[in-house]
């Protein structure tokens, strides 16, 4: 075990306990992966930025859950990516985002921006579909695999599959026109 990690272990033990300053240095060693993972999910800065803060407040909450069998970031990831999935039902635009595979639009018919200074990935990403989007970060940045993507979302995992093959598509032609 590396000082990294015995001491983030000893933050997570304080913390469980209720030392606030302890959860604090947690907060502080993964709030900008959190955000990131927020921002990348939701596409909305100000979004990410609220459910970021939410994220943590529900970590709090849950700290006595952590059963430590994992480092504790793949924990707080798995509730960043719940409370994610959850914000997006509870403000009831999971059902008004939801794309059937058959509805997205072709890559002939999606048109980014070219950057000025060569391919720009995270913008090509940024205008996918929003579920198409979200089963191409879940699948293939996060690594989640597609009976957790379909458990975590509530999709049919053969949705899933055709979300990230369409999200796949669209990113080639995005970034070879």
């Amino acid at each position: 075990m590396d000082e990294r990690t015995s001491e983030e272990r000893l933050l997570v033990e304080r913390a469980s306990a209720g030392d606030v300053p302890a959860f604090e240095g947690l907060y502080r060693a993964h709030v900008d992966r959190i955000h990131g993972l927020c921002l990348r999910m939701l596409g909305d800065w100000q979004q990410a930025e609220d459910l970021t803060q939410e994220i943590f407040v529900k970590a709090w909450e849950r700290l006595g859950t952590y059963r430590g069998e994992s480092r504790f970031y793949t924990w707080l990831h798995r509730v960043g990516v719940n409370e994610v999935i959850g914000a997006l039902r509870r403000r009831g635009r999971w059902q008004d985002r939801f794309t059937a595979p058959g509805d997205l639009p072709e890559p002939s018919t999606v048109r980014f921006t070219e950057p000025a200074d060569g391919v720009d990935l995270e913008r090509a990403i940024g205008g996918l579909p929003p579920v198409a989007r979200m089963v191409f970060l879940l699948y293939d940045v996060e690594g989640y695999r597609h009976h957790e993507i379909a458990e975590l979302t509530g999709m049919a995992e053969g949705t899933s599959k055709a979300n990230l093959h369409r999200a796949r598509r669209l990113l080639r032609k995005a970034l070879h026109p």
